[in-house]
């Protein structure tokens, strides 16, 4: 078994990289969630305010490099009210700082960001007022990243390259699974292609950053329930804005946001998702190329998140769980359960 890299030797020898020993660390504390095999770690300082930093061994430094830069320019150009929702990466001579680790056959990378104010925590089962409002709030959100995505740099991915790629990684057996699994993926694969090309994807839906990622650990609120401060992009991307949707499903759910959790296809039609859809709908209006595209981004979460990257991104325990899930329970639920009709219906388009 791979021996795992000292974390903590490695954050403390990328602030040196950054700081060239101007402030002493005081201490390295791991405050990761614990879910996912990226780690976050707050850095404190006898004489400076104290960091935090992010390290990943999971993907390619290319990827992890690309998406942190686009990150950082969203969290600098976000208008009013946003300009200081994101955590903001700390930048050497203009230029994001992002340190490479490198030993044998093996690399890690590290980020610094400054720390972000935290507001309140939405409860874990939401009453109709907060639902309500959180349409409104993510549809203006979503206004604010729209109207700055032409100045952000480009992204060299997209939902179509990465489901490509899991097509060719499962044709070269890069992914362990059984015969009957890779047909099962491969058609599912298959169908997202099919119908994001019915939709004209790559032509008609614009693109925006999406975190993907909502749940109520991740972000918080004022008082009177507006975006305040957001936080952990694990899963950002340029995408479709409705990306975003399924993880408000699960957070605006009867059963609220759960530690031990699921990706059920169920909560996209909760009465409850509906009406935050209603709240959205009446800021942001959708198309109905967007609305078929909900359950199409759903999928590509399962084949891309699970399936593919599930493995490498979360702990043992959560991906043999989530994947046997997959296979047991998700993929089957799509056709049965989801209708399309209902949201049209709901929207009125």
């Amino acid at each position: 078994m791979m021996q795992r890299l000292d974390y903590g030797e490695i954050i403390k020898l990328a602030w040196k990289e950054f700081d060239n020993d101007r402030y002493e660390i005081k201490g390295v504390f791991n405050v990761s969630a614990m879910v996912s095999t990226n780690h976050v770690y707050k850095l404190s300082f006898y004489k400076r305010e104290p960091v935090f930093a992010k390290i990943s061994e999971y993907g390619n430094f290319e990827d992890f490099r690309e998406d942190h830069i686009i990150i950082n320019n969203l969290a600098n150009n976000l208008e009013f009210p946003y300009q200081m929702f994101l955590a903001q990466s700390l930048v050497k001579r203009n230029d994001l700082f992002i340190y490479r680790y490198h030993e044998r056959e093996r690399s890690a990378w590290v980020v610094f960001y400054n720390p972000i104010q935290i507001r309140n925590k939405l409860p874990r089962r939401l009453e109709t007022k907060h639902i309500k409002k959180l349409g409104r709030e993510l549809a203006l959100f979503h206004k604010a990243c729209t109207n700055v995505s032409n100045q952000l740099p480009h992204s060299s991915k997209n939902v179509i390259t990465d489901i490509q790629r899991l097509k060719r990684s499962i044709h070269k057996d890069e992914i362990k699974m059984y015969e009957s699994h890779k047909d099962l993926i491969l058609r599912h694969a298959d169908h997202f292609l099919e119908n994001a090309d019915r939709v004209n994807y790559n032509t008609e839906i614009e693109t925006i950053p999406v975190l993907v990622d909502w749940n109520i650990g991740n972000f918080s609120v004022t008082g009177d329930g507006k975006f305040y401060s957001r936080w952990d992009y694990d899963w950002f991307r340029m995408s479709s804005r409705v990306m975003d949707f399924y993880f408000f499903s699960r957070v605006v759910s009867d059963g609220g946001d759960r530690t031990v959790f699921s990706y059920m296809v169920d909560t996209l039609m909760e009465d409850r998702f509906m009406l935050f859809l209603k709240e959205y709908h009446k800021v942001f209006p959708l198309t109905p190329p967007e609305v078929q595209l909900i359950k199409e981004v759903y999928r590509f979460f399962i084949l891309n998140y699970v399936i593919k990257d599930g493995p490498y991104f979360f702990r043992k325990y959560y991906s043999t769980k989530l994947i046997k899930e997959a296979y047991d329970s998700y993929f089957p639920a799509m056709d049965a359960n989801y209708r399309v009709e209902k949201i049209l219906k709901t929207l009125k388009l």
